[in-house]
């Protein structure tokens, strides 16, 4: 393992994790959680401000695992592994949770669509950039010994 690829990996990745979410869930689907129906299902914002740290906790252990996971099974293919890599995390993660909280919670459909695909698209960056990141040692050549 390259730990200084798989640390710089890890940390980026945490960082595109967060700012995804930031987009997604504040930007883009903010004014869904704040319509009739959905804002009651959500802790109120003061309170979930509060619980942030959790999330950024959980954040933190799931990068270091979406790292670990790509290490372990990396086949030094390029982007293309990465991508593949991210499509398998995006149905793994996003759609069973997405799909989960639909059969769970009274969401709209529409809503658990869109925390599919976003998730999904999410991966796919994720996992490009694992790919891009991460690269093993390079073996060390060695000469053959005068005998």
């Amino acid at each position: 393992m390259n730990t200084k690829r798989f640390i710089l990996a890890f940390i980026v990745i945490f960082v595109l994790l967060e700012i995804f979410s930031y987009l997604v869930h504040s930007v883009i689907l903010s004014s869904t959680y704040m319509s009739e129906g959905i804002k009651q299902i959500f802790r109120p914002m003061d309170q979930m401000n509060s619980y942030m740290w959790v999330i950024w906790v959980t954040d933190l252990i799931w990068s270091y695992l979406f790292v670990f996971f790509f290490v372990k099974g990396y086949e030094n293919k390029g982007i293309l592994e990465g991508l593949r890599y991210g499509f398998y995390m995006g149905i793994f993660f996003a759609f069973v949770s997405s799909y989960q909280s639909f059969a769970i919670y009274p969401l709209p459909y529409a809503l658990t669509l869109q925390w599919f695909i976003y998730g999904l698209v999410e991966m796919l960056i994720l996992g490009f950039m694992a790919a891009l990141l991460y690269k093993p040692k390079k073996a060390v050549a060695t000469e053959p010994s005068a005998a």
